[in-house]
């Protein structure tokens, strides 16, 4: 046993304990360590002592997104956060002037709209957050040990802590008045809460058969026209997509995959031939003369997992989830860092009340947190008719209209960045059906259409009638009165007038 673990084995009520040195445990252990003297992080792996690999995040060299409402929330729990990170050598733009979307076809008018982007590698993101908690007082990691289970008081409804095994499977006990589970999706909570005779909770699922692969490169000069970033997202008609991407390093990284068993080859000449066959020429067009780095590495993700704990009736004093534990969403889109980040502030607002936080509140926080993330991935996934799973009439609606709304961003500045403040999660989705954006989306494929054919043919008719169908859903009053896209108030107001350019060239 070691030192650190004997002096922990005296049952405290100033030491929470976080399970697991990902992401999410490392900002449950930073707003943590404003409420505790002492906080534990125990980590399975021997974590790095510099940015690297390590066997806990086996999708570790893949591409991830920060969205910016992620990163503006690391400035805010580590003040000086970004402008770190790019003195470390992450990349700093314009999410929309210097990135190309490709989506549903069309490519998104680019325009600078004062929303910043980082881009960097996963490794070298964690690394730089790691190193800020190490430096709070009162934190302590305790890696290379693994947990084993909860310990309880004898009635079985407070959690006192977690046994867990060091190096040479030496058994210990480290303890606390709070266990934070922090493991991601392969959480053990659930069958420890059956065997302290508790329900588990219930799942959603979505089989989503995605695999990915990934490839690093060094580009030639000028391959990706100034930009940072390019994507192109799967269509129903081709679901391959693919993401390149610059990071620190002066290096690209090249992520491509496809759903429901489309899964990219990981043989070179493959490889090129699955990103020749992308929506979108554009990447093909900028590896071309590129210097690949290493061979293409496989992923593969059956299924998104929420788990829904926020409807047991019972549960355990002492013990609360986050990140993946909770909610485990398709990657494409990026959401897993930013979600876990929105989870640690609502942590930090209960703990402003209890220094252990009522499970029940603390789960509809959390789940309030989860439900547009969740929402916007689940729905993107039921536009491919080969996912599996109900398709409520919301769904379809926002499914027919996405398209469209694609279209018109493409040559309407407004629109683009709309769109990209939802996905980036700065803005609640509802932004986008409000009645002057839909009015906005049918003009512009209106105008779009009468001057690729001055008359249009049936098609195109009956895709208006069908942009007209969306507007008059969305505008048709509920039973309080109010149009059904103002039903729910967005989180942040954007000002209404949709365009409006400022001296630098943004969007307000």
């Amino acid at each position: 046993m070691s030192t650190m673990q004997q002096r922990m084995r005296g049952v405290s009520s100033t030491r929470a304990v976080v399970l697991g040195g990902s992401l999410a445990g490392l900002l449950a252990a930073r707003v943590l360590s404003e409420r505790f003297e002492q906080v534990v992080v125990i980590e399975r792996d021997v974590l790095p002592l510099v940015a690297g690999q390590r066997r806990g995040v086996p999708h570790g060299r893949h591409l991830h997104g920060l969205h910016p409402r992620g990163r503006e929330i690391l400035d805010e729990l580590f003040p000086g956060f970004t402008a770190s990170l790019v003195a470390g050598g992450a990349v700093r733009c314009d999410v929309l002037r210097d990135t190309r979307w490709h989506l549903s076809g069309h490519q998104l008018r680019q325009a600078h709209i004062g929303l910043p982007a980082l881009f960097a590698s996963r490794p070298f993101l964690e690394d730089h957050v790691r190193a800020l908690v190490r430096r709070l007082p009162g934190v302590r990691f305790l890696d290379d040990n693994s947990v084993c289970g909860l310990t309880t008081t004898a009635d079985k409804r407070t959690v006192t802590g977690v046994q867990v095994r060091g190096p040479g499977g030496v058994p210990a006990e480290v303890t606390g008045s709070l266990v934070v589970d922090a493991t991601g999706r392969g959480s053990r909570t659930p069958v420890w809460l059956a065997e302290l005779g508790y329900q588990r909770p219930e799942e959603d699922r979505v089989e989503i058969g995605l695999g990915y692969a990934t490839r690093n490169y060094r580009l030639r000069p000028g391959a990706m026209r100034g930009d940072q970033m390019i994507l192109t997202a799967a269509t129903p008609a081709n679901p391959r997509l693919g993401v390149l991407a610059v990071t620190e390093g002066g290096r690209h990284v090249l992520t491509i995959g496809g759903i429901c068993g489309n899964y990219p080859p990981t043989a070179p000449a493959d490889f090129d031939e699955f990103v020749a066959g992308l929506p979108s020429a554009d990447i093909a067009e900028a590896i071309v003369g590129a210097e690949p780095l290493d061979d293409p590495l496989p992923f593969r993700f059956a299924a998104s997992v929420r788990r829904r704990y926020e409807r047991l009736a019972a549960f355990p004093v002492g013990l609360l989830i986050i990140g993946d534990a909770m909610c485990s969403f398709n990657p494409i889109y990026g959401q897993g860092m930013t979600v876990a980040a929105t989870e640690a502030v609502a942590l930090r607002r209960l703990l402003g009340r209890h220094a252990v936080p009522d499970a029940r509140g603390y789960f509809r926080a959390i789940a309030a947190a989860i439900d547009v993330p969740w929402d916007i991935a689940v729905g993107a996934d039921m536009a491919f008719p080969q996912v599996r799973g109900k398709r409520s009439a919301k769904v379809r609606l926002v499914n027919a209209y996405l398209p469209r709304l694609h279209a018109a961003a493409a040559h309407d500045e407004a629109l683009a960045a709309s769109l990209v403040r939802v996905i980036g999660l700065i803005d609640r989705p509802e932004v986008l059906l409000r009645p002057n954006r839909v009015l906005r989306v049918l003009r512009g494929n209106l105008i779009h259409a009468r001057r690729s054919d001055p008359a249009p043919a049936a098609p195109v008719r009956q895709a208006d009638a069908a942009s007209q169908r969306i507007i008059d859903a969305l505008t048709t009053p509920t039973p309080s009165g109010t149009p059904a896209a103002k039903a729910t108030r967005p989180a942040r107001q954007q000002p209404e007038a949709a365009g409006q350019r400022s001296e630098a060239g943004g969007i307000h």
